[in-house]
């Protein structure tokens, strides 16, 4: 099936009356969390995971994908009226943002963050559709070396490249492959690290760790600085209407962060939150109004958030052609793929090839529906983030433990969540990275699978590994993104001149 027969499928699919509702409910939910502080698309995603189990695996990755992009829409919300990122793609959104809010243009600038989100989203979706079933025809010629190079070499990556230091993202992908090896061994069924506990023999669930990581974690940090968040600006329907000039300035960031962002979800690593940072960086070095960047341009907002929301969409593209999660938000979408049965991957369109063309489709269904969402209904969402926190917080702690009970009816995943809350919340405050240790608890059951199909194939030889020109480029190019950011510094110091990070640090 071509790109244009795919999508054309795609759009008979998600066009069923069971998967528009899965958008619109993934699509109103995801700006909620988006909108709300103390949440993030990972832990949105993680707390509604045990609901999709329930739907068709078309119609729960489309609710997925929706609250992934969603969010990405949603946290730019409170970022331009609050100062307070939604979520951390919307970091840099507060630099321009809010400083265009005290102008008195919150209104109009959120309007160009809709219209530059849907351009960017719908666009990126295009991008998906023409690349992804080349990389999939790519991802045949991969075989156990080949996908044990992308697995491993991919997770480093990740862990490198997250932000911070180099044990910043380390540390925590090392505790998550621990972690993965819990439970029954796959070959042998034989249980491992289970200290004699009957439930662990599952594993570790990986709604537990994620939601106590992104959520309950994120919960005790919003509770330390309540006596610092300020109070969110009103915003009246006649305020939603963008000057001509600003229109006009917003066109080429629109343009320039859809191709970045597109560009950036291929990538390992945190691509919404890195191209956002890029975009921004790139505007204040073209822009025909870089100047004015940092004190209030329109171009410092547009840019970035096409760029999230473009490498948003684009992430599924390594997740649904090569069945490689490069984010902590994929993971859980093959997590939820896997207990469907739906294995992603080269062959992904000719085995399911509703839910690899629907999924697509829908981004487009979910774009048009965020568009009607966000821009009538800020009224709405302003309203929301003034429910005081005695009533607001709690009640996520509420959702929280009872989705992650609801798994599988075990009281040892709520211990879990909360020592797991109490380990995020320290490694945050000593700048650890926390998304290495979800991907790497995803990762580790089949880099550990790869490695054993490969010995098996080759009779326990390891230089198997390396006798691929397809492998050793895969892991060629991971050593060289692990050695840049060391060789960078060392020339720095060598010919005197101070070395700024491309990425920023400390964002997940």
């Amino acid at each position: 099936m071509d790109a244009l027969n795919g999508i054309l499928y795609g759009l008979g699919v998600a066009f069923t009356f069971n998967n528009l509702l899965a958008a619109l409910v993934g699509a109103l939910a995801g700006t909620l969390i988006g909108v709300l502080p103390g949440l993030g698309p990972t832990a949105g995603i993680a707390m509604i995971l045990p609901l999709s189990y329930s739907l068709n695996p078309t119609s729960g990755l489309i609710m997925m994908a929706g609250i992934f992009y969603g969010a990405m829409y949603g946290g730019s919300t409170t970022a331009i009226l609050m100062n307070m990122p939604g979520e951390s793609a919307s970091v840099i959104t507060c630099i321009d943002g809010y400083k265009l809010t005290k102008k008195g243009r919150a209104g109009a600038v959120l309007t160009i963050v809709a219209a530059g989100s849907f351009f960017g989203g719908v666009l990126s979706v295009i991008g998906v559709m023409l690349f992804a079933p080349t990389l999939a025809e790519f991802g045949l010629m991969f075989g156990p070396a080949e996908f044990f190079a992308l697995t491993a070499g991919g997770l480093l990556l990740f862990s490198r490249i997250s932000g911070g230091s180099f044990a910043a993202g380390i540390f925590p992908m090392a505790i998550g492959l621990m972690l993965s090896t819990i439970g029954q061994e796959a070959v042998t069924g034989q249980d491992r690290f289970t200290m004699g506990i009957p439930d662990l023999a599952l594993g570790v669930e990986l709604v537990a760790l994620v939601v106590g990581l992104y959520g309950v974690a994120e919960i005790m940090s919003v509770v330390e600085t309540l006596h610092t968040q300020p109070k969110p600006v009103g915003v009246r329907l006649r305020e939603l209407f963008p000057s001509r000039t600003e229109w006009r300035r917003s066109l080429a960031p629109f343009g320039r962060g859809t191709l970045l962002g597109f560009l950036f979800g291929l990538l390992p690593g945190p691509s919404a939150t890195m191209a956002s940072f890029a975009s921004y960086r790139l505007e204040k070095g073209v822009s025909k109004h870089k100047d004015e960047i940092g004190s209030g341009a329109i171009e410092g907002v547009a840019g970035p958030e096409t760029a999230n929301n473009a490498a948003a969409t684009s992430s599924m593209v390594p997740l649904l052609a090569l069945g490689i999660p490069f984010s902590s938000v994929t993971a859980l979408m093959l997590s939820a793929m896997m207990v469907h049965g739906v294995q992603p991957g080269p062959t992904m369109m000719a085995s399911h090839p509703e839910v690899f063309w629907g999924v697509i489709a829908s981004m487009v269904v979910g774009n048009v529906m965020l568009v009607i969402l966000n821009v009538p209904l800020v009224g709405l969402w302003v309203s929301l983030l003034r429910v005081p926190n005695h009533v607001f917080l709690p009640l996520i702690l509420m959702v929280a433990t009872i989705g992650c009970y609801s798994v599988r009816n075990s009281m040892i995943d709520v211990f879990l969540l909360l020592a797991v809350a109490v380990i995020g919340w320290l490694l945050r405050k000593l700048d650890f990275q926390l998304a290495p240790m979800v991907v790497g608890l995803v990762l580790g059951p089949l880099i550990e699978k790869h490695l054993r199909e490969g010995l098996f194939l080759s009779l326990g030889e390891p230089s198997y590994f390396y006798s691929s020109p397809l492998a050793v480029a895969i892991w060629v190019v991971a050593l060289v993104v692990l050695c840049f950011d060391a060789a960078r510094k060392l020339v720095a110091r060598m010919f005197g001149f101070k070395a700024e990070r491309i990425f920023p640090e400390g964002e997940e």
